[in-house]
């Protein structure tokens, strides 16, 4: 499945990519509130992570590639653990420093949904610590809609932040109308 946008090549996450993937994700646990995690991991402790995203099924993990460079990675995890929630994923995006602001987000959203309309999901979620305007208008471009807030949800660096919840509809999963 990979997918090429200009020099950005988007596939599925594999074990070679952990100590990369790791190391994006420990610098949001280091320097921002994205994610409440408070301590950074060891690739081997995120191998479980790694291993709960095959690449054949509704819970996915796409890196995108520029060059010699990974650029980001995509994700669709469950929403919740009881069965009934199973129609229902929470997608995420996270970009090394270096590809910020170039659309690689987008593409890998891109990819994401286009992988998921095979899969029986009918909704995305996505949570947002606030302040977060890139990732706001990141998921309101692509089709997310608003349906709440959850005020001092979390704390992290001394205080307490807010977590915006947006959820977008795709036209799969059983019982689906369209």
């Amino acid at each position: 499945m990979p997918q090429e946008r200009g020099e950005v090549q988007v596939r599925p996450g594999t074990e070679a990519d952990l100590p990369l993937l790791t190391d994006i994700y420990n610098h949001y646990v280091r320097e921002t509130a994205v994610t409440f995690d408070t301590a950074v991991f060891s690739p081997e402790q995120r191998r479980p992570w790694l291993h709960s995203h095959p690449e054949d099924g509704p819970h996915r993990l796409l890196v995108a590639w520029t060059g010699d460079r990974m650029a980001g990675y995509a994700t669709s995890s469950p929403f919740r653990p009881k069965p009934a929630y199973a129609t229902s994923v929470e997608a995420s995006v996270h970009l090394a420093p270096h590809a910020v602001g170039q659309g690689i987000g987008t593409l890998l959203y891109e990819a994401l949904f286009a992988a998921l309309a095979e899969e029986p999901v009918h909704r995305v979620f996505a949570g947002i610590a606030l302040p977060n305007d890139p990732s706001v208008r990141l998921h309101e471009r692509l089709g997310f809609r608003r349906i709440g807030e959850f005020t001092e949800a979390g704390w992290k660096f001394d205080r307490y932040w807010d977590v915006r919840w947006y959820e977008k509809r795709l036209d799969t999963g059983p019982g689906r109308t369209g």
